[in-house]
């Protein structure tokens, strides 16, 4: 196995890359103590039989620059195989502003081959390389240095395997006809809008009952200060403070450090400071915000009059539909976008793209009364009304 560490090494690397059809990327880090991930080590193959053909990048090392392996994401004319790939996409967004295209991700593809839901890279090399993993690296400390043997060769596995998986699933999907469905999968993994975490809307992911528009104006000032303070000193955001002191503060209202050394739920080290000085910033900003500016909860899918005898049809329909086309049901839609069909809305993913093809026009004929559901020998079937 090959380690590179030096920035000469990995644009002979790439260079070479370039020269084939794919390469297969995967990457490992940590991200337990801070909030963005801490690259510790990027994983790289292509399809040849020297022993060139897959090496360990080792971005830790001074003066080692990745701007190489980012031309190569650049490269329209390499695809970019990742397994799972959300969290390492992330990594060189954050990291370079860089999205590899085009890209390829063998777990969507597993799906939309019958693999299942959100099936493993494991089971993919025991199912379809016929191989075991060595899983006893898999959460070590990867900023460590040296790495061990064990550790080098459990990393090279993510991405010696991951060309024979993309080998055989993006053949099936040639002869299935269905390489235009992961196409349309990927474009959610290379919009830049998938990887920004924007203060403004952090609010949104606080889960509270309360339908206040002034709490939820202080919900939201807190969040935002959390996220911004996170992401400029780059500490998990729990680590500021936790969801639940959030809501605590934002019934409380405290106005002073005094009043804050009173929370059941605050970590101490945010009852002083400049936590506890922009906790209480945040809460002056919510209790100034006017009413025609405070937020309020999308409670659109909550009022929704759910027909529970039509949802429970469109779930067999669903389940007929996708064993039909072997591909995973929630691939196509949730149990929530399914209630949403029952209840009237039509602004769900089922009823775009490839997923209409397979399971959104029969949803709309069931629910506008048009076909019913029938069973003939071992399969459900639609007959018209």
């Amino acid at each position: 196995m090959k380690k590179i560490t030096t920035t000469e090494d990995l644009a002979a690397f790439c260079q070479e890359a370039a020269k084939r059809a794919y390469v297969t990327v995967d990457t490992e880090f940590l991200r337990e103590r801070t909030y963005y991930s801490k690259l510790c080590l990027v994983q790289l193959a292509y399809q040849d039989d020297t022993s060139a053909d897959a090496v360990l990048v080792d971005p830790l090392v001074d003066g080692l620059s990745l701007e190489p392996l980012y031309d190569l994401f650049r490269d329209h004319g390499v695809v970019k195989v990742f397994h799972a790939a959300r969290q390492d996409l992330e990594i060189f967004y954050v990291d370079a502003g860089v999205i590899p295209e085009p890209l390829f991700d063998t777990q969507v593809a597993a799906m939309v081959c019958g693999f299942g839901e959100q099936v493993g890279y494991e089971t993919l090399v025991r199912k379809i390389t016929k191989s075991e993993l060595d899983k006893s690296s898999r959460f070590t400390d990867w900023s460590r240095r040296p790495l061990t043997d064990a550790q080098a060769t459990y990393a090279l596995a993510d991405v010696t395997h991951l060309r024979d998986i993309y080998e055989y699933l993006s053949a099936r999907l040639a002869k299935s006809g269905r390489s235009k469905w992961v196409t349309e999968e990927m474009a959610i993994l290379e919009d830049p809008a998938t990887y920004q975490a924007d203060p403004e809307n952090a609010w949104k992911r606080v889960k509270t009952r309360t339908q206040s528009g002034k709490f939820l104006a202080i919900v939201r000032e807190l969040a935002r200060f959390r996220e911004g303070y996170a992401q400029e000193r780059n500490v998990p955001r729990n680590r500021v403070f936790k969801d639940d002191a959030l809501v605590e503060l934002a019934s409380t209202k405290p106005q002073s450090e005094k009043d804050l050394g009173r929370s059941r739920l605050l970590l101490r080290e945010a009852r002083k400071g400049d936590i506890a000085a922009g906790i209480l910033h945040a809460i002056k900003a919510g209790l100034a915000v006017k009413p025609d500016d405070m937020p309020k909860l999308d409670n659109a899918r909550a009022k929704l009059q759910v027909n529970p005898a039509l949802a429970d049809m469109l779930r067999v329909l669903l389940k007929a539909r996708t064993d039909d086309a072997e591909v995973a049901p929630k691939l196509i839609a949730s149990s929530a976008d399914l209630d949403a069909l029952a209840g009237g809305r039509r602004d769900v993913a089922a009823l775009k793209g490839w997923r209409r093809d397979v399971f959104g026009k029969d949803a709309l004929l069931l629910c506008e009364g048009q076909v019913g559901l029938a069973v003939r020998g071992q399969k459900v079937v639609t007959v018209a009304l």
